[in-house]
């Protein structure tokens, strides 16, 4: 992908540079993507922006508007009334979004850092809007994207991370990067190999050298794509230059003879059946499954190597690791859970191919014909169905069979991107996102139901529970029948309740997995620094924690009751953003969701009896010293937390504002000060009025002695201002200032001000919540799973997006709903609910959460009897490390033949103590049913295991039934 420089594309736009107004910039811009979303098509190019860089640029253009996406043209905003503004900002700057070492170019040669994440790292704009933003700001780099296509629905997304390859010339073993799309063209990577090697085209040969190991034929110079040739991300390719007497020489000067390699012959199965070789069946074999399943050039390369080894003896299976692709950590912890669930290993290393349904529409196949054609040894075989089912039986085999080699997953991966474009690429994803595709996609591949049956389900109508779930459970097995069904499938009781007519409807559906809320994410935790309006204190930060579903008035009494507030005294919240009040929260009803965890919240305190008076904010400036600055005359700074309080005169003079101040500051002030008395007025301050103030160490200064103040000048450097700080008008002792509901003034700090006063006080605000990036594994903050599952099964109302229609009202309905477990399945999946989303918050929690290892008893949870037992043991879990964007996954699983947990680190496989496998970091977990039959096949484990299970479990209760035990 060749991209011409941004400024080339702006004089061939032709477009007007002239300045723009803020509303003038938002409103081309949201034309521009309106316009945009109107021809979405493969091709098209966007570029990338810093969203640090976007977002000022928004607050700049929408004012307190949380997003010019977001902005209703009808509102008051959009009419002409502007909203607080942030300053406007400088050159576009992406230096935070692209890899070190790499500011020196541009388009598709520049990297982007792997770990961004989309809206949180950066955002995506039209080729149009760069243009503009850039027009009106320069700046850069240029990081030009294009749409492509993807999976059999042809998927539009933009292609932020090119595919990146690494080239070695066989002649010397020097390496080059390359990066172009994963949609280009083995021909376009000729084109561009060629180019860059100076070598004629026809000369060229280059091979898949994927894991040092070169592929069994070059790579054809064809429009087939890189991404279809299974190249991936960072993975080695060779190049093989022909010379006059047609043979290449590499680096030691050994021949290589670039003669045609026929591809191998060796046999392979489909779906666990006999293998076909030299036209005779023979019987399956544990550690020598023959071939792979998709029987290409690649079917023995796809992984770099044989990848049907066979285990060394004295070896078992399932000790093999799984290659990092590029971000495929999520992949790799969800396979190493789903390859470990004894129920999927034995059913996929059988034969399972009578179970493949070939005429299910919502199975996984690709109706392209080229898709449908394929070797199996020298039968030709057409028609595939269950590609998703093929394809993972195929990498299941190869994990149990390889020993401890390390598998490539790349075919997997191939068939993953085709029929879930979501996971295409190499952005990191949701590993519980990704077992819930597979899950249910294995499902569709393996459904017995051939044909479904249409089935019009009925209400309860006050007939017993046992009635109705027997009902429900057999209309969905009538459609859905499949290994997936009969090993994770359970069914929990819902009850929804109409606030109004308290009609009751009673449904019981299915469910494959159980995502349990943390009990601390229904509360967020939020500091807030409290400052004194009538200047009687320091300002101190506070952190209060409450529902995060709250407003502002929970926040209040929150604050209220941490910082002592007394019955006459009230609190004023503000955002404070460059170093001044960007908005007053004073709507008590507004949901404390829109404040973010990295904005910086105050709140004011004052006295009752002054609220609704003038209110009065002070904003701090400063000028930095230097030799230049004399003579330039350079601008003075913003620094600090802005100081408000409340005025009770009408009339306002500049002497009124003087006293305010210096009532603001005192509890600021030194407790003694190195300045020295002058024989005139300097920067505004008298010397009697410097030794005055430097001699009292009193708190506060007493009324009489302000009184006296205002006698004198000013005792400080003051200016009226706009909101925007577009003008100052300096503020003389007589001044009279026009009377307003808000009065903005510049208080300049001088040498003088410096040492009467410590501004550090009113410095480094502390934002609202600092996320953490490390793992916590202290049992003192633990939440037990117990914990979890009362918070998922506890009656709550639904949510104002997620009303239900009343049969009984003919109306949506705010219902309350309850949930009950009905029936649970041999493998019972819980997903720890770390991650929470919403329109301003994006937030990770390490919260431990302390569960079983064995003996998971959830028989009091349990609604109906079905003579099954509710004990369970735990067998894997897959876990994530880190936070939102930059995390990594890892997966422990255990061996149940050896009854021993092992560590799965993408290809590092390594044993692990079964203490050593609760932390804060799990993410999703598997537990199997405990059968009688179970006894007598695994060795029990050791006393002392048992024993310090149980103090791990009484641990993990009295720290959750402290707070209730006290």
């Amino acid at each position: 992908m060749t991209i011409r420089d941004s400024s080339v594309l702006m004089m061939e736009n032709g477009g007007s540079c002239l300045p723009c107004t803020p509303d003038e910039e938002r409103q081309i811009v949201q034309d521009l993507k309106n316009q945009s979303d109107l021809d979405l098509k493969e091709g098209n190019l966007y570029f990338l922006i810093s969203t640090r860089w976007y977002r000022s640029w928004e607050r700049y253009v929408c004012g307190d508007e949380p997003s010019i996406d977001n902005i209703s043209f009808d509102s008051p905003h959009m009419n002409g009334v502007s909203s607080k503004r942030a300053e406007r900002p400088g050159p576009i700057d992406n230096s935070d979004i692209i890899q070190n070492g790499n500011g020196s170019s541009e388009g598709d040669d520049l990297e982007v850092r792997r770990n961004l994440e989309e809206g949180q790292d950066y955002v995506l704009v039209p080729q149009q809007v760069w243009e503009k933003l850039f027009c009106w700001y320069k700046g850069g780099p240029a990081l030009p994207r294009k749409m492509i296509s993807e999976g059999i629905v042809n998927e539009k997304r933009v292609e932020v991370f090119l595919l990146c390859l690494k080239l070695i010339d066989s002649r010397d073993n020097s390496q080059t990067v390359i990066r172009l799309s994963k949609k280009a063209s083995t021909r376009q990577l000729y084109e561009k190999v060629c180019k860059l090697r100076g070598i004629e085209q026809e000369k060229a040969r280059i091979w898949d050298y994927f894991n040092k190991q070169r592929s069994t034929s070059p790579l054809d110079v064809s429009d087939q794509t890189l991404d279809d040739a299974m190249l991936q991300m960072d993975q080695d390719i060779l190049l093989e230059v022909q010379v006059d007497n047609g043979i290449s020489m590499d680096s030691t000067g050994n021949d290589l003879a670039l003669v045609p390699i026929e591809p191998s012959r060796s046999s392979l199965t489909i779906a666990g059946g006999p293998a076909l070789s030299n036209g005779h069946t023979t019987g399956y074999r544990f550690n020598q499954y023959p071939g792979s399943s998709f029987g290409s050039t690649f079917m023995d390369m796809d992984d770099g190597y044989d990848s049907y080894n066979t285990a060394k003896k004295g070896e078992k299976g399932g000790l093999a690791g799984l290659q990092n692709l590029g971000n495929t950590c999520f992949m790799n912890s969800a396979l190493q859970c789903l390859v470990h669930t004894p129920d999927l290993a034995q059913y996929f290393l059988g034969d399972y191919s009578d179970e493949i349904n070939t005429e299910n529409p919502l199975g996984m196949h690709d109706n392209s014909l080229a898709s449908q054609q394929f070797y199996i040894g020298s039968e030709f075989v057409v028609t595939i169905q269950g590609e998703l089912a093929l394809a993972f039986g195929d990498l299941l085999r190869k994990l149990w069979s390889s020993g401890r080699a390390a598998v490539a997953p790349r075919a997997f991966k191939g068939k993953l991107a085709r029929f879930a474009p979501q996971f295409s690429g190499y952005n990191q994803h949701d590993s519980q996102e990704l077992l819930a595709f597979l899950l249910d996609g294995l499902h569709e591949d393996l459904n017995r139901v051939k044909q479904k049956p249409y089935i019009e389900m009925k209400d309860s109508g006050g007939r017993p529970d046992e009635e109705v779930a027997n009902e429900c459970w057999k209309n969905h097995k009538a459609r859905n029948d499949s290994l997936i069904v009969d090993v994770f499938q359970g069914q929990y009781k819902s009850t929804l309740v109409c606030p109004v007519c308290s009609k009751v409807s009673i449904t019981f559906d299915p469910f494959m997995y159980l995502t349990l809320p943390l009990p601390s994410t229904v509360t967020r935790t939020m500091t807030v620094t409290v400052f004194y309006a009538n200047g009687s204190g320091l300002p101190m930060p506070f952190t209060v924690t409450l529902m995060k579903h709250g407003c502002c008035k929970d926040l209040i009494l929150a604050l209220s009751t941490a910082c002592c507030l007394k019955i006459d005294e009230g609190l004023l919240l503000a955002e404070v953003y460059n170093h001044q009040i960007f908005r007053f929260f004073e709507n008590p009803a507004e949901l404390i969701s829109s404040i973010k965890d990295d904005e910086h919240i105050v709140a004011y305190r004052f006295d009752r009896k002054q609220g609704g008076k003038i209110k009065l904010e002070i904003v701090n400036r400063w000028q930095e010293k230097s030799a230049s600055d004399y003579l330039k005359g350079s601008e003075r700074k913003l620094f600090g937390a802005p100081l408000v309080t409340y005025l009770e005169e009408e009339h306002l003079s500049g002497a009124d504002i003087d006293i305010a101040v210096s009532k603001l500051l005192s509890p600021l002030r030194r407790t003694y000060s190195s300045a020295k008395a002058h024989g005139g007025k300097e920067n505004g301050f008298l010397p009697e009025v410097i030794d005055e103030l430097s001699n009292s160490h009193n708190e506060s200064v007493e009324t009489a002695e302000l009184e006296d103040l205002c006698s004198r000048e000013l005792s400080f450097q003051l200016s009226l201002t706009d909101e925007r700080i577009s003008s100052c008008k300096p503020i003389q002792k007589d001044s009279i200032l026009k009377p307003g509901k808000h009065i903005k003034v510049l208080l300049d700090w001088t040498d003088e001000v410096h040492e009467l006063y410590d501004p550090s006080y009113i410095k480094d605000l502390p934002v609202v919540h600092k996320t953490g990036f490390t793992v916590k594994k202290t049992r003192q903050e633990a939440i037990s799973l117990f914990s979890c599952l009362d918070a998922f099964l506890t009656e709550e109302p639904l949510g104002p997006d997620d009303m239900w229609y009343c049969p009984q009202c003919k109306e949506h309905r705010q219902a309350t709903k309850k949930l009950d477990l009905w029936m649970l399945p041999d493998v019972l999946v819980f997903h720890l609910k770390r991650f929470s989303y919403s329109r301003y918050l994006k937030n990770k929690l390490d919260t431990f959460v302390n569960f079983p290892i064995l003996n998971l008893d959830l028989s009091k949870y349990m609604k109906s009897k079905d003579g099954e037992s509710y004990v369970y043991d735990l067998f894997a879990i897959s876990n994530h490390y880190g936070g939102l964007g930059g995390g990594h996954y890892t997966a422990y699983a255990k061996l149940i033949d050896e009854n021993r947990w092992y560590h799965f680190d993408d290809s590092h496989v390594s044993p692990v103590s079964e203490g050593d496998i609760k932390t804060s970091a799990a993410y999703v977990l598997f537990y199997r049913r405990v059968k009688t039959k179970d006894v007598s096949i695994f060795t029990p484990s050791p006393p002392e295991a048992r024993v310090e299970e149980l103090v791990l479990i009484i641990n993990g209760w009295l720290v959750n039934n402290y707070v209730n035990l006290a």
